[in-house]
């Protein structure tokens, strides 16, 4: 059994370079100390409607938006339900794809895999013929915007103009460590439900999980018979629109502190925001390639989370305690086998150029690069 460890609150400030969470404003974080309020109240209806109504405005969606209380987990297995009856075709490339791919196996439905090697990215044309050729009537394909396990960042829009091309077929987007940060015209190409969490690029604490669904997704769980009860898609966007709140008492702190943090969102705009991302991943890889290499496949590189191979050898684990240690900075190792092989550096939310070149040079410090 885990034994049980005391939290002592006396622990140094870190600063997070880690896929997420990530940095979060001290405004952001005051917010949340607010006198209490109740859920079904008028104040609920004014924060719930705002934050909404902002988020849509941030990423220039007609589409319905869904703020959950939850993990952006959540929307894996609730989309699944959702949407699909039997067959689901899960675009795997590194370790988010594949758990996408076993919550639809453990909820009882017929997976496809579509697979890559960890570290290449998932090709629009490879969807194309396995849709064209497949015996299987799939009702749903999946992809991750983002695989933050290898740092590529597939091509969501090609594939979702692919997907488009079936209309029977929903298409389905773990955005989780993207959205928010790198750009996506969702409204633009084909995205039925793309989904992300707010500790990552959105740079909030954690604990919300915000769902973008398209009409026909909507009513394609209408005529289901079956779907997910806390994220069913009728469920939350029913009660949006008679109450203009959730159906279930949410994190109102962390909503306060998502009201505060788009405020800035919305007045850096999606495409700066996005831009300012692009500039942090051309520093990072930069960098990479002139101490090390990347691990994703060229021209597929994320945004917001760098996998850098460890072609020095340096020992990633204890680098990561020594610049923990000497500098409060965190960044984080391979993901599972990776370990060693790989390191990442999480580049998104509120971060700069100028706060990324302080991690680097503080690895460089310590590995003796």
């Amino acid at each position: 059994m885990t034994e049980q460890r005391e939290y002592t609150d006396d622990y140094p400030d870190k600063t997070l370079y880690i896929p997420g969470p990530t940095e979060v404003r001290e405004e952001v974080i005051d917010a949340m100390a607010q006198p209490m309020f109740g859920h079904r109240m008028d104040r609920m209806t004014d924060l719930y409607t705002t934050i909404v109504e902002d988020t849509k405005d941030f990423l220039g969606t007609d589409k319905e938006v869904i703020v959950l209380t939850a993990s952006g987990t959540e929307f894996w297995e609730a989309s699944t339900l959702n949407l699909v009856d039997e067959h689901i075709l899960c675009t795997t490339c590194g370790a988010f794809g594949e758990r996408h791919a076993n919550v639809a196996e453990r909820v009882g439905k017929t997976v496809d895999r579509l697979a890559y090697e960890w570290g290449q990215a998932v090709k629009p044309g490879d969807v194309r013929r396995r849709l064209e050729q497949s015996d299987a009537d799939y009702d749903v394909v999946t992809c991750v915007m983002n695989e933050s396990s290898t740092g590529v960042r597939n091509p969501i829009e090609e594939i979702g103009d692919v997907v488009a091309d079936y209309p029977d077929t929903y298409f389905v987007v773990d955005a989780v460590s993207a959205l928010g940060g790198d750009y996506v015209d969702i409204d633009a190409h084909g995205i039925d439900v793309i989904f992300a969490s707010t500790q990552k690029a959105f740079a909030m604490p954690p604990g919300l999980a915000v769902c973008v669904v398209s009409d026909d997704a909507y009513e394609r769980e209408l005529d289901a018979d079956s779907a997910s009860w806390y994220g069913g898609f009728q469920r939350c966007l029913d009660y949006y629109d008679r109450k203009g709140q959730t159906h279930s008492t949410p994190a109102i702190p962390v909503m306060l502190a998502y009201r505060e943090q788009m405020k800035h969102m919305l007045e850096e705009g999606h495409t700066s925001r996005a831009h300012r991302h692009r500039e942090m991943a051309e520093y990072t890889r930069e960098w990479a390639r002139d101490h090390f290499d990347l691990f994703p496949e060229s021209g597929y590189e994320s945004l917001t989370v760098s996998c850098i191979e460890n072609t020095q050898d340096i020992d990633v684990a204890a680098t990561i305690d020594a610049v923990s240690e000497r500098e409060d900075m965190v960044f984080s190792n391979g993901y599972g086998d990776l370990g060693e092989e790989t390191f990442r550096i999480g580049h998104m939310g509120e971060h700069t150029v100028e706060s990324i070149e302080a991690l680097t040079d503080a690895i460089e410090d310590v590995a003796d690069l």
